[in-house]
């Protein structure tokens, strides 16, 4: 098989999902912080098992916000709601350790006299965009996304009243000539109760989730539907496995498309790279693919702790761009600032933003916050390209 001829799999999970349960309360803590004082440095780390939400990490902030609560409501929002399920808001403990940002640290992160802002770590960050779809997103991820944001839908609706809040997709997209023509296969694992029988789960699953989602057009009679392929998933949720603040770093970008600097997201204040520059990298590529001036791009930025300017920028287009990739770089230095204090004033960062990134991606989406999925840049850098 040609190198343009391959399948493709990318996966999502739900808002109930453990690790995403962690992802959530680290950026509902962060949210409530960052409302209050926009100041604030917040490392916020959170971890869920049986009966227990965990809190740790380094804030310093002016203000007082009520964690635990925070903790709950978040819980209670997903659908934890019964303690038959192993977790849920009213009896779950909470059990927080904070201390404050090291001293080191801040010295390198607040401004000097320059007015200039120091990046808050080491790093490399990447951002990636392609013409796959209209949100200019590898289509496994995107498809991935919309059957786990339905699987939370038809749960929440009760027009699939069986299901409970854990839940994984996974979808299989074809390739010919290096562009997406099929699905290929889809893969749904999707928690339950146990009243229901696993012919009417499956059934119900394929019809008003995957068909919902998937168009006609990209189904055939070879796409294949595997449906809780263990056949039960009843105990799910932290119950059944721990959860972890930034373990799902690769649903969280691009589905495995691209490269990732191992960096996560949730939890972090916009001083740390690993949130403000990737979002940042995100926003360079996409507008240089509305631009139209490559159908593929990525972006990699690397920082130093204490330094604003990035050490390095790298462009990648993989040979589909219409002028070389060295003067796209030129053209990026030339219109983008990528000094950390500059990428949070640009993007406007030091709003309440974060929590609803926690869930389906923090890419791809053209909802209100969501600031680097604009494209305004595009036809600047098209002129700048000479196109």
């Amino acid at each position: 098989m040609a190198m343009t001829d391959f399948l493709f799999t990318s996966e999502s999970v739900t808002e109930g999902h453990p690790d995403k349960v962690a992802d959530q309360i680290s950026d509902a803590i962060l949210d409530a912080i960052i409302a209050q004082d926009t100041n604030a440095r917040v490392a916020c780390e959170t971890m869920v098992t049986t009966g227990m939400a965990i809190i740790a990490g380094e804030i310093t902030t002016s203000c007082y916000v009520h964690m635990p609560s925070i903790v709950r409501e978040t819980i209670k929002e997903i659908g934890y709601n019964d303690s038959a399920m192993g977790f849920d808001w009213e009896t779950c403990a909470v059990i927080t350790s904070i201390d404050e940002q090291s001293s080191d640290i801040k010295q390198g992160v607040d401004e000097k006299e320059d007015h200039e802002q120091g990046a808050g770590d080491q790093g490399l960050m990447f951002g990636y965009a392609c013409d796959e779809t209209p949100e200019l997103m590898p289509m496994p991820i995107i498809f991935a996304h919309r059957l786990t944001r339905r699987l939370a839908e038809v749960r929440k609706k009760k027009i699939l009243d069986f299901l409970r809040p854990d839940g994984k997709s996974q979808v299989t997209i074809q390739y010919i000539n290096g562009k997406p023509t099929r699905v290929d296969s889809v893969v749904i694992a999707a928690q339950h109760s146990d009243r229901i029988s696993y012919e009417k789960l499956r059934d119900g699953i394929i019809e008003e989730v995957i068909f919902k989602i998937i168009p006609e057009q990209l189904r055939d009679k070879n796409t294949k539907y595997y449906v809780n392929t263990t056949g039960r998933f009843v105990i799910g949720g932290p119950k059944a496995d721990c959860g972890l603040t930034g373990r799902k770093i690769i649903v969280d970008t691009y589905g495995g498309v691209g490269s990732h600097g191992g960096g996560c997201f949730s939890g972090k204040d916009p001083t740390k790279m690993d949130r403000s520059a990737s979002y940042m990298a995100r926003h360079i590529a996409k507008n240089v693919v509305a631009g139209g001036l490559a159908e593929k791009c990525e972006v990699q930025i690397a920082y130093t702790i204490g330094r604003a300017q990035p050490v390095s920028v790298m462009i990648d287009t993989s040979r589909t761009s219409k002028i070389p990739p060295d003067e796209i770089a030129k053209i990026i230095n030339e219109h983008f600032d990528m000094r950390p204090k500059a990428i949070i004033k640009y993007l406007d960062l030091l709003k309440p933003i974060y929590k609803k990134t926690a869930c389906y991606g923090h890419f791809g989406r053209n909802e209100p916050g969501f600031t680097w999925e604009s494209t305004h840049r595009a036809e600047e850098l098209r002129k700048a390209a000479g196109l």
